[in-house]
């Protein structure tokens, strides 16, 4: 079955300012994520890809769209099935002010119980994802045989949750992974059990370097904004 690269979007404008955007329309790269967007091409010279799924959601479109332009010979699929999760009420919210929700007690330490008000649960999130990956998986083989190599351009939560998925981890263990702005996330799927080939890969070890702030104790929902 084919190989699957899951690339979280560039920063993000509301990445650097802090808010839960979900399906909040506008929402663009900052200039580090356009940065990081340009240099996607160059980073995958070397593979051949055969198809391109996308997110509806702006940041994400304007992620591929280097990649686009550099392989005209490839367009762009969205489905909505991998977009953001729904946050409901908290969507457009400060993370700061969201801490001191009694639900992101939950989210934090037992999301597979997490529905967020007006919007979805994560177990609903993690199964719209995973059917789409797995009726992409059918087509690309179908299409382009079983030694494909794919991309889809998605969401923290939503590829945290795709990790865990082909990991065979349980839903509320999926906070303890982490994918920064731009990274790229390797599942190889065969017929019995899919391979974790690379994890939140950007070729930058900024993000690692000791901060002025201790390091954050719980998972940042939506992902945290990476290096500065």
């Amino acid at each position: 079955m084919p190989t699957l690269l899951l690339v979280r979007h560039g920063r993000s404008t509301a990445n650097t300012e802090g808010l839960l955007a979900g399906w909040t329309p506008g929402v663009a790269l900052d200039d580090r994520g356009a940065a990081q967007a340009a240099a996607l091409p160059g980073r995958l010279a070397g593979l051949p890809l055969s198809e391109i799924v996308v997110s509806p959601l702006q940041r994400c479109q304007e992620t591929v769209r280097p990649l686009l332009e550099a392989r005209p010979g490839l367009s762009a699929h969205t489905d909505e099935r991998i977009g953001e999760c729904h946050y409901g009420d908290w969507t457009g919210r400060k993370l700061a002010e969201l801490k001191d929700e009694p639900l992101m007690e939950v989210v934090q330490a037992h999301p597979s119980a997490a529905a967020f008000p007006g919007g979805e649960s994560m177990r609903a999130m993690q199964t719209r994802a995973a059917e789409a990956v797995r009726e992409w998986n059918a087509r690309v083989e179908r299409d382009h045989g079983a030694d494909a190599v794919y991309l889809m351009c998605s969401h923290g939560d939503i590829i945290k949750s795709l990790v865990a998925d082909a990991l065979g981890l349980h839903l509320d263990l999926f906070q303890r992974i982490s994918v920064e702005p731009c990274s790229i996330t390797v599942i190889r799927y065969t017929r019995l059990r899919p391979f974790l080939v690379r994890l939140g890969d950007t070729g930058d070890f900024a993000s690692l370097a000791p901060s002025e702030e201790p390091p954050a104790d719980e998972a940042t929902v939506g992902g945290d904004a990476g290096a500065p």
